[in-house]
């Protein structure tokens, strides 16, 4: 607790230490987010699992970009949604507007409508470094400190056309500098 605190004060200082995040519980050992770092997402459920256990540990976390955002799915996380910050629609100032989120939220997720400049990205990725923050983007970027995707979903639960959905299957594959990983989930 202490040595976390010690790390915090020298963050707020000087130059910025390189803290962990945490994620939530069902991704905890297969990717470790660290402050002043960009994450590349391919799916909504990656995107809300990498800020859920912020969100889960009392920080505030934002979402840009993201018109259709699920409340719902959020909730069911673990996301806290009086600790959220939705910008839906922030049309061609998506820059400003994530730079924005990032200098006052632990983990901003951006939603880009278009493919990302390496000049766009070197901004947010100094931003990142300055505020101690993490970015996650759901699609392309220039640079990541890693990638996750969602290979073979697999849906539970429906018999026939009839019932509810109980729970879903999923391989998430990791790729960190030319190393992948990969492991099976079960989400409720």
């Amino acid at each position: 607790m202490v040595a976390a605190l010690q790390r915090r004060i020298e963050s707020l200082q000087g130059a910025p230490t390189r803290l962990t995040v945490p994620v939530h519980p069902a991704l905890e050992g297969l990717v470790q987010l660290r402050t002043g770092a960009s994450y590349a997402v391919d799916s909504a459920s990656l995107a809300l699992g990498l800020a859920a256990g912020a969100s889960r540990s009392g920080e505030w976390v934002g979402f840009a970009g993201w018109d259709d955002f699920g409340a719902e799915a959020a909730t069911q996380w673990g996301i806290d949604l009086r600790r959220t910050v939705l910008v839906p629609e922030p049309g061609e100032l998506w820059l400003e507007v994530t730079a924005a989120l990032v200098d006052v939220l632990k983990v901003v997720v951006l939603k880009p409508t278009a493919l990302v400049d390496a000049k766009s990205a070197s901004v947010l990725d100094a931003r990142l470094r300055a505020r101690s923050s993490v970015l996650v983007v759901w699609g392309e970027w220039p640079r990541v400190e890693a990638r996750l995707s969602a290979e073979r979903v697999v849906w539970d639960g429906v018999g026939r056309g009839r019932g509810r959905l109980d729970h879903r299957e999923l391989r998430v594959a990791v790729t960190r500098g030319g190393q992948r990983s990969a492991r099976d989930l079960v989400l409720q």
